[in-house]
């Protein structure tokens, strides 16, 4: 699809913890270059709005209302030159925000291009006054400006809520998980080709090809290989061991969501009951909960607003099979032993490699392999293929 300078899509690239948004996004910025875009990370900056205004202007290549911002083609004098009067108080800071996001243009008069990283954590916004509705507010000014603005979250269902305000001019573009394909290119040449793509077809599906699992399972094959034999569930086994690799992506996961939910006792007493068995109906779950079916849809909802269950046939299960594991091994009053670890990750690669593929001929592997990329087409104009 090629986005035009009027009309123009904003694209929202959804995606779990390590799925490679963010890496996307910072990726088009390089290629498109400081001088012609801004990559801004809305996680680091949503303090207040009058902070968060100043942070960004201070930061742009971008020209507003005859003002330079003090980012690439900028500097701090100029981004000084700032008046700090037109960002005083909430709602007058948002509304500048608003208005230099809609308006704002590159050097040469043209279009600016924003790279906005976690757009959904200007919800916190909405605590100040007069700006519970800052998200809608936000979709709306992103969705009638001239500029062109690609934006990304982790929190997919509520992105979906979130482009309800403008849905014809929003795009969800879901990060694809790698193909085994891109785990096998990634491999050396030590072993034989059909044991590098045996071994890659093994590692894709342990890590259910999310970018950051895949490499923290390869990185800790290669400090194991100088060591000796590395093997792929050996290596998931002492990745997921206390301060291992996956250890804390898995822990910074888990919280950070349940910390955006509600209900966060309730709901980390489901999820172990899931990481128990899986699939589960409501009334099961209820069952093992000693909680009313009521209550009980009400925490299931919570959890899937923040994406960590799955519904299929009113059964749900865990949206990431890696994090499950993580809460079967760690759901416990003392911290896990190296026979707990090594006894659950044999159980989850059992279970995982039992339903492995045979993998497709190479040139349906190469097609099906083949996800939309962001990049900048050769007249500046954002294009996804």
């Amino acid at each position: 699809m090629r986005a035009s300078t009027h009309g123009t899509s904003v694209h929202v690239l959804v995606g779990g913890c390590g799925s490679g948004r963010t890496e996307r996004l910072q990726r088009l910025h390089h290629e498109l270059g400081p001088r012609s875009s801004q990559y801004i990370d809305l996680e680091r900056v949503s303090t207040t709005p009058e902070r968060c205004f100043r942070a960004v202007m201070n930061a742009s290549p971008f020209v507003h209302n005859g003002v330079q911002g003090g980012g690439a083609q900028g500097g701090a004098a100029q981004a000084a030159g700032v008046p700090r009067e037109t960002a005083s108080g909430a709602r007058p800071a948002f509304d500048a925000m608003l208005m230099f996001l809609m308006n704002a243009s590159s050097a040469d008069g043209g279009p600016a291009t924003f790279l906005l990283d976690e757009i959904l954590e200007l919800r916190t916004f909405e605590s100040f006054p007069g700006l519970r509705s800052a998200l809608p507010e936000l979709a709306r000014a992103l969705a009638h400006s001239r500029n062109r603005f690609i934006v990304s979250t982790r929190f997919t269902a509520r992105a979906r809520r979130w482009i309800e305000a403008a849905p014809e001019r929003f795009e969800l573009v879901p990060v694809t998980p790698l193909a085994p394909a891109d785990v096998r290119e990634t491999l050396g040449a030590e072993s034989s080709p059909a044991e590098a793509d045996e071994l890659s077809r093994v590692i894709h599906r342990l890590s259910d090809g999310r970018p950051r699992y895949t490499r923290a399972l390869l990185d800790e094959m290669i400090a194991q290989r100088k060591e000796g034999v590395a093997d792929p569930i050996s290596a998931l086994a002492a990745s997921l061991s206390p301060n291992g690799e996956l250890d804390g992506r898995c822990r910074f996961s888990y919280e950070l969501r349940l910390h955006r939910a509600r209900g966060y006792g309730a709901l980390k007493a489901i999820l172990q009951v899931l990481s128990e068995e899986e699939p589960l109906t409501l009334t099961q779950i209820a069952q093992r909960l000693d909680r009313t079916a009521g209550s009980t849809k009400d925490y299931l909802s919570w959890l899937q607003d923040v994406d960590m269950l799955t519904c299929q046939r009113k059964r749900y299960t865990f949206a990431d099979p890696l994090l499950r594991l993580w809460v079967r091994i760690y759901s416990h009053p003392e911290p896990p032993t190296e026979e707990r670890v090594a006894r659950e990750v044999q159980n989850y690669a059992m279970t995982r490699l039992q339903t492995i593929e045979t993998p497709p001929p190479p040139e349906r592997a190469r097609a099906a392999g083949s996800s939309r990329v962001i990049s900048p087409a050769a007249s500046g104009i954002i294009e996804i293929d």
